[in-house]
């Protein structure tokens, strides 16, 4: 009888809790869902530009799955550097040579895979096997180099989000904020002296995170530390400021917690982690509206492809604007609490 008591009483918290309850049948179905648009994709067809190549070969390579471009030498090298091809085939020698972009393993892949295909099985005679180079990258170049980016991105997002929000909650909840609320402290006065305190431990967190990934674990490199630590600390900032913003929403830290798979989670599936060409474009506008997107690409610019602050300036204010975004919304959410 008091184990039936105990079940009634949960039950009860949880019919009390509507929001848990909605959470605990919707969240899972939307992941799923999100799950299977994300990974149900097509199979990914490989932009390659072809230069003075002989024709039984090019012949080859049209009947493959493949876009075949025909364009000048210079004009596929800046596609190259741009992202807008996934490599250029020329005739070295008698023989093929292939110029990778390089920073992605599934394009190279698919481009090898073509080409092999193209030159075993069509070619009207026996071919020498192409002599592969990188723009970027290496033939070395692993999954983890290729995530690797965005998984710093993504973990220093997610860890000051959870820390950032719970710990402003736990301000509202023990009466602090309301304390500070009662003082003549202005509403931007408060949020930015809890950005700025929690701003300092992003920075360590962010040199921490960054720098054991890079020389510890060794982790693809080719451009600079400190455009990588830039980049995080702009991601930190948007996601301090939006578990700020959220824990005004929350009365507890489970309610906290409830925000992950709605907010975090749709993140990383949109970041880069997973190949976004074969997406149907009304999904990949998605991503738009996420600060991981641009953070994972900025990283990866910087990481992988060498990029200087010019080629990803674009990502670094979108950031910005995403940090500042916030921080009005946290301005205006404490209205809630008091009018000033």
């Amino acid at each position: 009888m008091r184990t039936m008591a105990i079940i009634k009483r949960i039950l009860r918290q949880l019919r009390r809790d509507k929001r848990s309850m909605a959470l605990m049948i919707v969240a899972p179905l939307f992941i799923l869902t999100l799950m299977w648009l994300v990974l149900d994709g097509d199979t990914y067809v490989p932009e390659i530009a072809v230069v003075d190549l002989p024709s039984s070969i090019v012949k080859s390579l049209d009947e493959q799955e493949a876009e075949i471009r025909h364009i000048p030498e210079q004009e596929a090298r800046e596609k190259l550097q741009n992202k807008e091809l996934d490599a250029m085939i020329t005739w070295e020698e008698s023989k093929p040579e292939v110029l990778l972009e390089g920073s992605d393993p599934t394009a190279n892949g698919a481009v090898q895979k073509v080409l092999q295909q193209a030159m075993k099985e069509k070619a009207a005679k026996p071919v020498p096997e192409p002599e592969l180079k990188f723009l970027h990258g290496s033939e070395e170049l692993n999954l983890f180099d290729n995530t690797g980016p965005v998984l710093i991105g993504f973990f220093v997002f997610f860890f000051v989000f959870i820390v950032g929000g719970v710990s402003f909650l736990r301000e509202r909840t023990q009466g602090t904020l309301e304390r500070l609320l009662s003082t003549p402290l202005k509403r931007w006065e408060i949020v930015f002296g809890y950005l700025g305190g929690f701003g300092l431990f992003t920075i360590v967190q962010s040199i921490i995170i960054a720098a054991f990934s890079i020389y510890v674990l060794n982790m693809y490199m080719s451009g600079e530390f400190w455009y990588v630590m830039l980049i995080t600390f702009l991601l930190a900032m948007a996601a301090l400021s939006l578990g700020t913003l959220l824990s005004a929403y929350a009365n507890n830290e489970f309610q906290m917690m409830q925000f992950i798979p709605l907010v975090i989670v749709p993140q990383v599936f949109f970041s880069g982690i997973f190949n976004l060409e074969t997406m149907e474009p009304w999904l990949r506008a998605i991503g738009k509206v996420m600060p991981l997107t641009y953070g994972g690409e900025a990283l990866r610019d910087i990481m992988i492809r060498g990029k200087g602050f010019a080629v990803f300036s674009n990502e670094v204010y979108i950031l910005i604007g995403f940090t500042i975004l916030f921080i009005t919304l946290n301005i205006l959410a404490l209205k809630r609490h008091r009018t000033l």
